[in-house]
Parts: structure tokens; C-alpha cells; sequence
């Protein structure tokens, strides 16, 4: 009878290989907030005083979104 191994996430792979594969994951995921800021900042650029101000903002509060 044949048993497989399912709790690894690695499984056969060199601690190096995982660490690897974690920091690209890290540097994905970061590279994913900075565009989502990027275009949060860029959709709110295009409102009006008035419109950001309804939602509690100000024009200053856009560069401080990341």
C-alpha cells in the first residue's frame, strides 16, 4: 500500500529553492500594492475638491495613499 505525502508544500525541493520561491512571491506581491496605490492615487487625481470631500479627503491626502 502506497501513502503520499500531502502536508509539504516543498516537497523534494532544496530549502534554497523554497526561500527562492518565497522572495518572488514577496516581490509579486509588493509589486501588486504598489499598482493598486498607483491607481487608487491616479483615479482620485481625477476627482473634484467637492467630490473628495464628500468622501473625507482632501488633495494633499492623495500622496500619502501607499
Amino acid at each position: 500500500m502506497a501513502a503520499f505525502d500531502t502536508a509539504r508544500t516543498h516537497y523534494g525541493t532544496s530549502a534554497v529553492t523554497g526561500r527562492t520561491s518565497l522572495g518572488i512571491a514577496g516581490f509579486v506581491g509588493a509589486l501588486a500594492a504598489w499598482n493598486d496605490a498607483r491607481v487608487t492615487r491616479k483615479t482620485l487625481s481625477k476627482l473634484s475638491d467637492r467630490e473628495l470631500e464628500d468622501i473625507g479627503l482632501s488633495r494633499g491626502d492623495i500622496d500619502r495613499i501607499g
